[in-house]
């Protein structure tokens, strides 16, 4: 004879009950709805701001009209300077979209990995994506190795691989000296990030003395960026996003305790796997066409903690949005702070997200 399993109330057991964090629905799905669309209104806020604002002002009715116009099967016979249509759909939009997607992504990994390592200061570059990526951009930048192949760009391609190479070598090492240990893989990441670091130093040094280009990919941007950037970011993001998201009921079990997260029926060590390859993969594509921009991935999901609470089905959609509205917030400051001139957008992001760390570390030895 078969029992039915009784349904769960997650608002009737204590939050640390491991039933609340298998529980396959949120607690409240119309709050979360309601959390979502919120964000995704804030979010298009700021990009209609971002779109409408510049060197040349475009008004923020206009700017939505224009957007509009260019959908598929609408044709609205608009009588707006064609200035205007190209400022809007061909020079800010694509920048404003690809700011969004590297925000959402760099915010989605900083939310896993904060959830993998159960430790919210941990960011998208924790295991040595930054020094690969910086790496492979150096030997396109300063080296001899042609830029372009066959008209294609090939610095998004060595920043990729770069990136991608150096986690993977982080993971082998980490396995290699004892298993898939979080410990283990953060000190390979931190080994392998340092030396990628090194031979970066020793490029430039070697290098001409003009590497302002390497320097202004290493902080960060979205100068001249196009609508063949986002195509680029969007399948990573889509993937890793889908992925991520799905596997927020499990990174809500292993919150309570690897061994348990066992007993409960995780496979943990290939749910550290699927996700570190999920994370690194949709990093290495953000890092590839915007440089190396800090602190979206520590800030967006930290700032949702602190608001929403540590549910991971909740906490990972809301960061992407998070992360998304502070990226085109951040680029809307870079390039009107100092106009004409334009600053690098890793300089906004890190002068908002390094006084945001501080308080962290100041909260954590609080707590403690």
């Amino acid at each position: 004879m078969s029992v039915s399993r009784p349904v769960l109330d997650p608002t009737k057991v204590a939050p640390g009950d491991a039933r609340v964090w298998l529980s396959r629905s949120v607690a409240d799905p119309g709050r979360l709805l309601l959390r979502i669309g919120t964000g995704l209104g804030v979010l298009a806020l700021a990009a209609l701001l971002a779109v409408a604002t510049g060197a040349v002002q475009v008004p923020p009715a206009a700017a939505a009209t224009i957007v509009v116009n260019h959908l598929p099967f609408v044709d609205l016979h608009l009588t707006y300077p064609e200035t205007w249509d190209t400022i809007v759909w061909q020079l800010r939009l694509p920048r404003i979209v690809l700011a969004a997607l590297v925000g959402a992504a760099l915010a989605l990994s900083g939310g896993t990995y904060q959830g993998l390592f159960r430790n919210p200061l941990a960011d998208p570059y924790l295991i040595g994506v930054a020094g690969g990526a910086g790496l492979g951009a150096t030997i396109v930048l300063i080296t001899s190795v042609p830029s372009n192949l066959g008209g294609v760009s090939l610095l998004p391609i060595a920043a990729f691989a770069g990136a991608t190479l150096a986690v993977t070598a982080a993971y082998l090492v980490s396995k290699r000296a004892g298993g898939i240990s979080l410990t283990t893989l953060i000190l390979a990441g931190v080994a392998i990030s340092s030396l990628a670091g090194g031979f970066t130093g020793l490029l430039m040094i070697r290098a001409s003395p003009d590497v302002r280009p390497l320097l202004g990919w290493l902080f960060g941007g979205f100068v001249g960026a196009g609508w063949d950037e986002v195509r680029v970011v969007i399948p990573y993001l889509l993937v890793g996003a889908a992925g991520m998201i799905a596997h927020g009921r499990v990174l809500n079990v292993m919150q309570i305790d690897e061994d348990e997260a066992r007993q409960l029926g995780v496979n943990v060590e290939r749910t550290k796997v699927v996700l570190i390859v999920l994370a690194t993969l949709t990093t290495a594509a953000a890092v590839s066409v915007s440089g190396l921009i800090g602190f979206v991935g520590l800030i967006a999901p930290h700032a949702v903690r602190l608001v929403w609470g540590r549910d991971y089905r909740v906490l990972l959609p809301l960061a992407a949005l998070a992360g998304a509205t502070f990226l085109i917030l951040a680029d809307l400051v870079a390039r009107t702070a100092a106009a004409p001139s334009e600053l690098p957008v890793g300089l906004i992001t890190a002068m908002c997200g390094a006084p945001f760390f501080i308080y962290l570390l100041m909260r954590r030895r609080a707590i403690s």
